[in-house]
């Protein structure tokens, strides 16, 4: 059969969906990348927020619209949370819910009665999501997670936490080097608390990855700033561990953090950014904040915004918040009116973009080995602008000769010359 994959949400979700058309592909199935051409449409949904929801819905819908002949799976956290909403919409075959996600192709074949193609499976499994231009793979290491954050639906939908062995990691970090990518990012709903439940830590996870492989690059997704264990940052001595770490605030404002259950203190995160910054260079730290927590006083904004001027990101993941139902934060008094939120969100974005200016502006003149993607866009003099990304995971451009070669999934170094209208940075091949 023909199967189109398609992802809402989630790194973890997109890591899941390359899995996936691995396991497809082995059964012996083609994966597609037009819906149109599939006679299965497997659907990876999330509900994080109500937004995610409705983003699920509509899409089930437009997608039975686009191939009404098709068999539509539809798994994820929107499939686990509303089984009969989903189970409701038009076009539906199969739910699947997260419990059940490492199972999805078998179940897929099971019970549409899709027989694989024998000849087809003795083609070479490569990623499909990489042949259409990925030059990078999410690797999800575990699911699930131990808290419950007030905010946080996705603990409900995920359930309890659960990691893959390390030699199961290894085994596909070096299939996916064997197929030509060059960049591996570890991923998972909780990846700080991968290997708890098999007596092991994220470092020794690391560790073993950089040992039994050779893929170029190794990147870390989102950590909780309370998960790093003593010794955490001498991991980045490997220069193949790129410096780059997302740790996730919320607020900036104690009071706010303890309503929202959070285990990490305003004091407690800047120590651990201060290290970070003081053991490894040229490191870039990201974060998420949430504006407009149920309770939060002009004060508590106020307190957020002075420690993200005083911390300084590299960029911001910034969210309005809005209540989900089922989680305990929906039940909390004095929610911020929606004018209030609008208007502060406003604002942090105002402070976002200054400080992510003012570091990209830092690294003009330097020198990185660039991984570059591939888009690839025509510029009006005939140039070809090619796009990549730096170790520490900033955005760089270079303007290339129409004849030049593709660099897509190539990894060359380029001179930070210029930045342009303050979010790109533009930059020249140097002779590697």
């Amino acid at each position: 059969m023909r199967v189109n994959l398609k992802t809402l949400g989630c790194r973890l979700n997109e890591a899941e969906l390359e899995s996936w058309a691995r396991q497809f592909q082995q059964a012996g199935h083609a994966v597609v990348a037009d819906s149109g051409d599939a006679d299965v449409i497997v659907l990876n949904s999330c509900a994080v927020t109500e937004d995610a929801v409705r983003k699920s819905r509509q899409t089930l819908r437009r997608l039975h619209r686009e191939n009404p002949e098709a068999k539509l799976v539809v798994s994820g956290c929107y499939a686990t949370l509303h089984p009969e909403q989903a189970g409701q919409a038009l076009g539906v075959d199969l739910l699947v819910p997260n419990a059940d996600k490492d199972r999805l192709v078998e179940l897929t074949q099971r019970q549409l009665n899709q027989d694989s193609a024998p000849a087809f499976a003795t083609e070479p499994g490569e990623s499909v999501l990489f042949r259409l231009g990925r030059q990078r793979a999410f690797v999800k290491v575990q699911d699930g997670c131990r808290y419950r954050c007030t905010f946080c639906i996705v603990t409900v939908a995920r359930g309890e936490e659960k990691s893959r062995s390390v030699a199961e990691v290894v085994e596909e970090i070096n299939a996916l080097h064997r197929q030509g990518i060059p960049e591996a990012v570890l991923t998972g709903v909780h990846l700080g608390g991968y290997g708890g439940d098999l007596g092991l830590g994220l470092d020794e996870l690391i560790r073993a990855v950089l040992a039994q492989t050779d893929i170029p690059r190794l990147r870390l997704g989102s950590l909780e700033p309370w998960d790093l264990p003593e010794g955490f940052f001498d991991l980045f001595d490997a220069p193949r561990l790129m410096p780059h770490l997302h740790l996730p605030l919320q607020s900036g404002s104690d009071a706010v953090l303890r309503r929202m259950a959070r285990r990490c203190k305003t004091d407690e995160f800047a120590a651990l950014v201060e290290q970070a910054r003081a053991r490894v260079p040229d490191i870039n730290i990201s974060t998420d904040i949430i504006v407009g927590f149920p309770g939060e006083t002009e004060e508590e904004w106020a307190e957020t915004l002075a420690f993200v001027r005083r911390i300084g990101f590299g960029h911001i993941h910034i969210f309005s918040y809005s209540p989900r139902q089922g989680t305990k934060a929906a039940a909390l008094p004095d929610h911020v009116g929606d004018a209030v939120k609008k208007t502060r969100c406003r604002e942090l974005q105002a402070l976002a973009q200054d400080m992510k200016r003012q570091a990209l502006q830092t690294r003009v003149g330097n020198t990185y080995p660039i991984l570059w993607e591939g888009q690839r866009d025509e510029q009006p003099d005939g140039s070809i602008r090619q796009y990549g990304y730096t170790p520490n995971y900033l955005r760089v451009a270079v303007d290339l000769p129409a004849e030049h070669a593709d660099l897509s999934a190539t990894v060359r170094s380029a001179k930070i010359e210029r930045l342009e209208n303050g979010e790109l940075l533009l930059a020249s091949l140097t002779d590697d």
